[in-house]
């Protein structure tokens, strides 16, 4: 077994006493981050070519990659970024696989260092499939941390076609999904969710 297999919550929460909450405007108190020229320019090129080729591939690729490239550099390389790297932490529990891209609050690139702070499943077109596994690899996360004793209070997951985004997070053994869909056309809003871990994170860093 692995990720990819865990298709539906009520197997997730089987298999790891998981409960789970749905909510409307989960990050509604979260800032919006401003999106650089760069990024703008790249996505103004990039999302219609995407679109019309209409693969997780190119959605991935141009899309999703250069979002989370920047979120990178807005952060001055203080965290590492992973895509379609395995992340092999628990076989037996089925927390194997590779995952689409992973966020670890580490300068280093050559591997993963705890801890990881959020996940990002690729889907091409329906959202919801990918939440099972999206929620897979957040518990893979936490364990992950535990086992390199670097504990953070929660795991943000993401299921995004590129053109649609769905956060949510993992706090212990509860899952909260916003049940609101964030747009591309609003990726101030988009960064200011993915930035948001990172943000406390570092500044609990700091302050420790």
């Amino acid at each position: 077994m692995a990720y990819s297999d865990f298709t539906s919550l009520n197997q997730l929460k089987k298999r790891f006493n998981l409960t789970f909450h749905e909510e409307m405007d989960l990050f509604s108190s979260v800032p919006e981050v401003k999106c650089s020229d760069f990024l703008a320019m790249t996505l103004k090129e990039n999302i219609p070519l995407a679109l019309a080729i209409d693969s997780e591939k190119a959605r991935s690729e141009m899309i999703i990659a250069p979002i989370l490239i920047d979120l990178r550099k807005h952060f001055q390389y203080q965290i590492s970024l992973f895509s379609g790297t395995s992340f092999n932490v628990d076989s037996e529990k089925g927390l194997k696989g590779t995952c689409d891209f992973l966020i670890s609050l580490s300068a280093e690139q050559l591997s993963i260092v705890a801890p990881v702070i959020t996940i990002v499943e690729a889907k091409n077109d329906n959202l919801k499939s990918g939440l099972a596994q999206c929620i897979a690899e957040m518990v893979a996360a936490q364990l992950f941390n535990t086992e390199e004793k670097r504990d953070i209070d929660v795991i943000y997951g993401a299921v995004t076609t590129g053109s649609n985004w769905k956060f949510m997070t993992l706090t212990h053994q509860a899952v909260s999904i916003d049940l609101n869909e964030y747009y591309i056309d609003n990726i101030k809003k988009i960064l200011g969710i993915l930035s948001e871990p990172i943000a406390r994170c570092l500044k609990n860093k700091e302050s420790s």
